[in-house]
């Protein structure tokens, strides 16, 4: 089974014989990705604390970058004199770029979203500039990324408004029209629409068979992780992937917390993306299966342990606990140990997935990583539920 096109070629190799997962290759222009994936956030081409160099050591296949903020700074002109954003930052492998479209909600107050468009107040200088659909494709067209998103309107997901969601909803459908028609490099880009309609199955079943209709390489699914239940995200993760193309790659934007990406995996989706590695590192957290170390506390001032004897990234093989304790938050090195870490621990948790995915013991993967996680047999209803929809009924060990 594959999508195949001179944009992009997606080879899945092994489907679970329980649950919706399945592995594959992803052939982009500038590298082969094997997913499931999770894609580190460089937002304005560059990941805070990482070279790019760091980023391939560290087996990373494809990062993310802000269409918004690109745009803004270096801008359109500088990227296409320096032969995209690939070259500008010294970067040989994949890239996605998102349009730009979710600074509607976290640069809310400084946007008016109408039919053409969303009009910014820029942060940095207070400049007025309005983002269509159509400047959203022309900016990532100059970026050169190998993955583009379609702009969406995008509508904060605890937003109860069904009219509003509506509008939102079947608005995206209207600007994918346009930023299609808008794209220049088809060959050499592919445009992700993506699924809208918040919490509300209608309208995103909806989204997702009007997207069906268009001739594209892979979907998104938008409008979740952004503070809802739980219990509400992962039913909307499953229509989605229940109706979209299972020959091409779905991806799920925003998520990137460690029994999310399981349950998601098991649910169908292919690909991730999240700011949350490296910010959480900024605040002295280092990612373990069992969820974070907080490495201010004070019981690790003497512990002299690595972050995870398990780990070979270079922060667990050359520095202990007690160490990242006396400078996290203080000296800006943290940052990148931690960081390091962290990307570290994302990459092996993907890595593992595909393997057992691989091997035919996903679910049992999936079983012994939510004991780990939930020691106690605790387990949240959502992740039973989830789980139990794609044939994984959990018990405590």
């Amino acid at each position: 089974m594959k999508t195949t096109s001179a944009a992009l070629r997606f080879n899945i190799s092994t489907e679970c014989k329980i649950t919706k997962a399945r592995s594959a290759v992803m052939k982009l222009p500038h590298y082969d990705v094997k997913t499931p994936v999770f894609m580190p956030v460089g937002t304005q081409g560059t990941m805070k604390g990482l070279l790019p160099e760091q980023l391939e050591n560290l087996d990373c296949e494809i990062i993310l970058g802000n269409t918004y903020h690109l745009g803004n700074r270096p801008g359109t002109d500088v990227l296409e004199k320096a032969g995209g954003l690939h070259k500008f930052m010294g970067w040989n492998r994949a890239l996605l770029t998102d349009s730009g479209g979710f600074q509607m909600v976290s640069l809310l107050q400084l946007a008016e979203i109408t039919e053409e468009g969303v009009k910014f107040k820029s942060p940095y200088d207070g400049s007025e500039t309005m983002l269509t659909p159509e400047r959203s494709i022309e900016i990532q067209n100059s970026i050169g990324a190998d993955i583009i998103m379609q702009l969406d309107d995008v509508v904060q997901t605890t937003n109860q408004n069904y009219e509003r969601n509506k509008e939102a909803s079947e608005r995206t459908s209207r600007w994918l029209d346009r930023c299609l028609k808008a794209h220049k490099r088809p060959t050499e880009q592919s445009i992700f629409p993506i699924v809208q309609g918040l919490l509300n199955n209608t309208l995103r079943e909806q989204s997702a068979k009007e997207h069906m209709t268009k001739d594209v390489n892979g979907f998104a699914i938008g409008g979740l992780s952004g503070g809802e239940a739980k219990d509400d995200f992962w039913p909307m993760v499953s229509l989605s992937t229940g109706i979209l193309d299972k020959n091409k790659p779905r991806y799920l934007m925003g998520v990137g917390v460690a029994i999310d990406l399981v349950v998601c995996v098991a649910l169908g989706v292919d690909m991730f993306d999240c700011v949350f590695p490296t910010r959480t590192a900024r605040f002295g957290c280092a990612l373990v299966n069992k969820g974070q170390l907080s490495l201010k506390q004070k019981k690790y001032e003497t512990d002299l342990n690595p972050i995870d004897k398990d780990c070979t990234c270079s922060t667990c093989l050359n520095y202990t606990r007690a160490y990242l304790h006396s400078i996290v938050t203080v000296e800006t090195v943290s940052c990148h140990l931690l960081s390091v870490h962290n990307i570290a621990y994302q990459m092996r948790l993907m890595r593992t997935m595909r393997e057992n995915i691989e091997n035919g013991t996903f679910p049992a993967f999936v079983q012994q990583f939510v004991n780990e996680v939930y020691p106690n047999g605790q387990y949240p209803t959502w992740v039973v539920n989830s789980l139990s929809s794609v044939g994984i009924n959990l018990c405590h060990l």
